[in-house]
């Protein structure tokens, strides 16, 4: 996982240099809250794990922070000029309990592991970025497992 200063999205290829995004239009990005990070760390801390695991652990392409991210298919995200449709909610998968036990499972409340979602409008984010909600449907809640 690298931790970049900016990046560019595009609608073919969503975020450039990361393979992903060409293969699964539907899957080009994620983007996860701080404060779900933050609350997922808690939860593994009083399960007696460690207090902070950095959030790259996650392998999310965004982290924001004092934004609530639409929780249905649908919503829309704007990052500096870049704007993204919720295709889902972000299914971790098992990688996540080989980098720590237990995280797999205190990512599943609460929409915690974040959002996929697809690029509409492309463009160069930089770090520190407005984010803004454009669009929040009604809240989608599925199972997962665990």
């Amino acid at each position: 996982m690298e931790e970049l200063q900016a990046g560019s999205l595009s609608i073919e290829r969503g975020l450039e240099g990361d393979h992903k995004g060409a293969k699964f239009p539907r899957r080009q990005i994620t983007v996860m809250s701080i404060e779900a990070w933050q609350a997922t760390n808690a939860e593994l801390a009083n399960l007696g794990g460690l207090a902070l695991l950095p959030w790259t652990t996650r392998r999310a392409n965004f982290l924001v922070e004092g934004v609530e991210l639409p929780r249905a298919k649908g919503g829309l995200l704007k990052i500096g000029p870049v704007e993204l449709e919720v295709t889902d909610q972000t299914v971790p998968c098992g990688r996540m309990d080989e980098a720590h036990k237990g995280l797999l499972k205190a990512l599943h409340p609460d929409w915690r592991g974040g959002v996929t979602c697809r690029v509409v409008r492309g463009g160069i984010v930089e770090i520190g970025e407005a984010v803004e909600v454009l669009l929040s449907p009604p809240e989608h809640r599925i199972n997962l497992p665990g």
